[in-house]
């Protein structure tokens, strides 16, 4: 009855178990990589707020403002996702598998929002005013940035292919199949 949550759920636990490996796990340690992985799933946003029709503002609803009353943010760390297993200590092997979980989770995260209903139906384009989020690599952990759509740049077929945007510190271009609209921004 509750497949939707029970889907990702089954995901968290599957991409848990590949940042994790086989490495054993001490209480304390492994409630750290559990304190972090549901941070990186309730960081994630929902729609934009709504007293957000300003739109130079950015803020987003996210699964912590239920838990919390507001979003929830994480320290920035040294990327240890380069470094080999046998040179980490403890510490940095949890954080090796907290930033191995978020790089697959926001990554196939992105993935179902973008999702594509080919040619058996119609989908609307990318509207000017709309909240995005823009794919970019090396992000820290729940870090989601977010850009306004201002121009649209239609193909010759009339699909818009490219958008220029505007985020909190510039103005860029990015082609859209490199942005995932907000799934409840209706």
């Amino acid at each position: 009855m509750g497949g939707l949550w029970e889907a990702g759920i089954k995901s968290a636990k599957y991409l848990l178990t590949r940042a994790v490996g086989e490495k054993s796990l001490t209480f304390e340690e492994l409630t750290t990589v559990f304190c972090k992985v549901e941070a990186i799933l309730n960081s994630r946003p929902l729609c934009p707020l709504p007293a957000s029709d300003n739109p130079d503002e950015f803020n987003v609803l996210t699964a912590g403002h239920f838990l919390i009353g507001k979003g929830l943010t994480a320290v920035p760390e040294y990327n240890v996702e380069d470094i080999t297993i046998n040179r980490l200590s403890r510490w940095q092997y949890i954080q090796k598998c907290s930033q191995m979980f978020w790089r697959r989770w926001s990554h196939e995260y992105l993935n179902t929002l973008q999702q594509k209903a080919k040619w058996h139906s119609d989908k609307s384009n990318i509207k000017i005013g709309d909240l995005v989020i823009i794919k970019t690599d090396n992000v820290p952990p729940c870090n989601w940035p977010l850009g306004r759509i201002e121009a649209l740049h239609p193909g010759p077929d009339g699909i818009v292919r490219c958008v220029t945007l505007r985020t909190q510190k510039s103005t860029l271009q990015r082609p859209v199949n490199k942005l995932s609209p907000l799934p409840y921004s209706n």
